[in-house]
């Protein structure tokens, strides 16, 4: 039986989890399902794409994705199943699905109309477990509604590129659980304008001109210990997914500050990187 993943914004404190959860077991009781975040900011979309683009892959083809962020229907933004890269992804057409996927074009764009649904305050439960659980049955994405050809596509958080390539200005675009700062500008981007240039990141008041592949390479183990650089000391590296990233090494966001703290930075704040 295909896998159920649920991403949404509902916390953990409320029953919604919950009710999710056991309406899917109600339905089919040796369904598999995995949590991936419960704890995405309310209604953000980015936040939530870059969550589920960096983790949606690493499941097996044909798993299935309950998107549970600012999922309410409207006029503008039906419910929406998409088959794109193997997987299927259940969502309101809010733009997460085309960020989620950006390069790549789905096979398969369905707007949900199933019939007998009273559609009230929890969609997600009402309509996407409905659609999960058929999918995760064996059926057709035909069943549960008719081709959809409106994907919204969402592409305002990009970086730009100015001053005849010597300048990127890009965003960031979530902060993570130790206040790491990620921006959307990737390692691809990066070297494509840096052609071996040296360059300076400016965030904030400070200015780096390194970037590293690990946490662990801003120590220089050849210097004595009094003179290295180490803990509470601030980085930029390429973190796990290609993006560059800004980080304290080895600081705790709850007691003195992660990066985003003590830069000041906060979700799409502006980020720039000048090439001499």
């Amino acid at each position: 039986m295909a896998i159920i993943t649920l991403t949404t914004d509902f916390g953990l404190k409320d029953h919604f989890v919950g009710a999710i959860k056991g309406t899917i077991y109600s339905e089919l009781k040796d369904a598999k399902i995995v949590d991936i975040s419960h704890s995405i900011s309310p209604f953000n979309i980015q936040e939530c794409a870059y969550i589920l683009k960096n983790s949606y892959y690493a499941f097996p083809k044909g798993s299935i994705h309950i998107v549970g962020v600012d999922a309410e229907p409207t006029v503008e933004n039906p419910h929406i199943a998409v088959y794109v890269d193997g997987h299927y992804f259940i969502a309101a057409n809010n733009g997460v699905v085309s960020l989620i996927t950006a390069e790549i074009n789905p096979e398969k764009v369905f707007e949900i109309k199933l019939p007998d649904v009273l559609h009230g305050a929890f969609p997600v439960l009402d309509v996407f477990v409905k659609v999960a659980c058929h999918l995760a049955r064996g059926g057709k994405l035909e069943v549960v509604g008719k081709p959809f050809d409106d994907l919204k596509i969402l592409k305002e958080f990009s970086p730009r590129v100015s001053n005849n390539g010597n300048t990127l200005t890009g965003s960031v675009i979530y902060i993570d659980n130790y206040g790491n700062v990620i921006t959307n500008i990737q390692k691809g981007l990066f070297e494509a304008y840096r052609k071996g240039r040296k360059f300076e990141i400016n965030a904030r008041n400070k200015r780096l001109t390194e970037i590293y592949d690990s946490y662990s390479d801003i120590i220089n183990f050849n210097l004595d210990k009094s003179r290295r650089k180490g803990p509470g000391d601030l980085l930029a590296l390429f973190n796990s997914s290609d993006y560059i990233e800004l980080a304290i090494y080895k600081s705790n966001l709850q007691t003195v500050g992660g990066a985003s703290t003590l830069l000041g930075l906060d979700y799409r704040d502006t980020i720039i990187i000048n090439f001499e």
